[in-house]
């Protein structure tokens, strides 16, 4: 065999192992992959019961009711369409009506929606880039009221949404 050929089998081997690795690692990614959406995303795309997504919008006026236990009620709007939201444990510290949220779940026939982890927003200038960019779509952004999205954003130890930079 020549050297030419023992090239080009190995070039092909590792192209192969290289493709069955990400392969691989994007099988594995593809069961915790969530997609965000808004309220009126929700209702125009009729997203059957039982998926697993983020909902983001702003916590309507007047929804929330305290259940038993730390069963919490809410709404979710972004003034197009409103989901009710279920979630029980304990709210992040900034969770207030008017403010902005992302709630991750699952959505249940009926249009409700079961929370597992709730994010507030971290202060009178950040709501999530998804929420922002919803609201502005809608036509529905208040460039005085919030200042737009903070470029880089995470999930902080008390479940706070915020600038890394701040930290």
């Amino acid at each position: 065999m020549t050297r030419k050929k023992r090239r080009l089998i190995l070039i092909a081997v590792c192209g192969s192992v290289l493709a069955l690795a990400v392969g691989l690692i994007l099988s594995a990614m593809s069961g915790s992959i969530v997609f965000f959406r808004s309220p009126s995303e929700i209702e125009a795309q009729a997203i059957p019961a039982g998926t697993r997504l983020r909902l983001g919008g702003l916590v309507q006026d007047g929804s929330l009711k305290r259940g038993p236990g730390q069963t919490v009620d809410f709404a979710v709007t972004d003034h197009g369409a409103t989901i009710a939201v279920q979630y029980t444990g304990l709210l992040p510290d900034l969770f207030r009506e008017g403010q902005g949220v992302v709630a991750e779940g699952i959505l249940e026939p009926g249009n409700r929606f079961r929370a597992d982890t709730v994010l507030a927003k971290h202060d009178e200038s950040y709501m999530p880039r998804e929420v922002a960019d919803a609201l502005k779509k809608q036509g529905r952004w208040q460039e005085g009221g919030a200042k737009g999205p903070v470029p880089a954003a995470s999930a902080s130890a008390d479940g706070t949404l915020g600038p890394r930079s701040e930290r």
